[in-house]
């Protein structure tokens, strides 16, 4: 009975364990709002993705706000703001500015976002802090009163696809409860076990396999996200730097969780050995002896 209780024991951990650890990372890197910025701020150092951010902002300012008389003057100004623009001594704190705004636009709850954002219904990227840093720099060298606009959306993805990271987004805090579910489980297996040696070896062995799911689950799920065009250049840019930036974090973790697995494995075939060769032999049973 107390194997069968470590048995399933162990398995209810490793079931648990295989939610929980996607989980945790898809809340502390994409749901967490601090977390969203400091997985994604060194994507705004890409060069090519750069000169795609610049050009987006600088064409938000079009013929309709400057007018048409002095378009000959601005149009050079334009064009050096595109070029110099991720090195402008406010490029790194209007790009952070453009995260945090983009991850309210996306997580929030509806009811606290601004009018004009509630109808947003896709995944979307708000680049109006790097259009109001070129605003500022254009409007200083020709004393023009532009404003910037309060937003400048990109579709990044589709409908279908803000549902769905609706719905992660409310399943990823639930990661921690199942992370402590599954260590409540593996201490039950290990105190119910008769071998504990074959208990933290049956948990090494499981957390290798998980690993491997792991990995096949992240490859499915870039495929698919990189095969769905947002039909924006700039979008495009972006999740493909998104997706590689994921896999390569995603497999950080799961490469911590392989070594662990590793070292359970051979741990507890170790203990298993010990506890075989240390195990006390039986006595050989006496003869009773005869008397003549």
């Amino acid at each position: 009975m107390r194997t069968f209780v470590s048995a399933v024991a162990v398995l209810i951990g490793l079931v648990l364990a295989a939610a929980a650890v996607p989980a945790m990372w898809v809340d502390r890197n994409i749901v967490q709002e601090d977390g969203f910025v400091a997985f994604t701020a060194p994507l705004g150092k890409d060069p090519v993705f750069q000169q795609r951010l610049a050009a987006a902002a600088v064409g938000s300012l079009g013929a309709e706000r400057i007018p048409e008389a002095l378009s000959g003057l601005v149009t050079p100004i334009l064009e050096s703001a595109a070029r110099s623009l991720t090195s402008m001594p406010g490029y790194p704190d209007a790009w952070t500015e453009t995260l945090r705004k983009s991850h309210r636009l996306n997580f929030a709850d509806p009811k606290t976002l601004p009018a004009g954002a509630q109808g947003v219904s896709s995944v979307t990227l708000d680049l109006a802090p790097l259009v109001a840093l070129v605003t500022k720099q254009v409007a200083e060298a020709t004393t023009l009163p532009l404003q910037a606009p309060d937003q400048l959306l990109i579709t990044i993805g589709q409908p279908e696809h803000r549902q769905i990271l609706d719905r992660v987004s409310a399943f990823a805090p639930i990661g921690y409860a199942l992370a402590i579910g599954a260590l409540i489980a593996f201490a039950l297996a290990f105190v119910a076990a008769r071998r504990r040696g074959t208990v933290v070896a049956g948990i090494g062995l499981g957390t290798l396999v998980l690993a491997g799911v792991w990995k096949l689950a992240a490859d499915a799920v870039g495929g698919t996200v990189t095969r769905t065009s947002s039909g924006n250049e700039v979008a495009e840019i972006f999740k493909s730097e998104f997706v590689a930036a994921a896999s390569s974090s995603f497999g950080q973790w799961i490469l911590v969780a392989a070594v662990a697995g590793g070292v359970l494995l051979v741990v507890g075939l170790v203990l298993r050995a010990a506890g075989g060769r240390g195990a006390p032999q039986p006595l050989p049973q006496q003869l009773p002896s005869q008397h003549r």
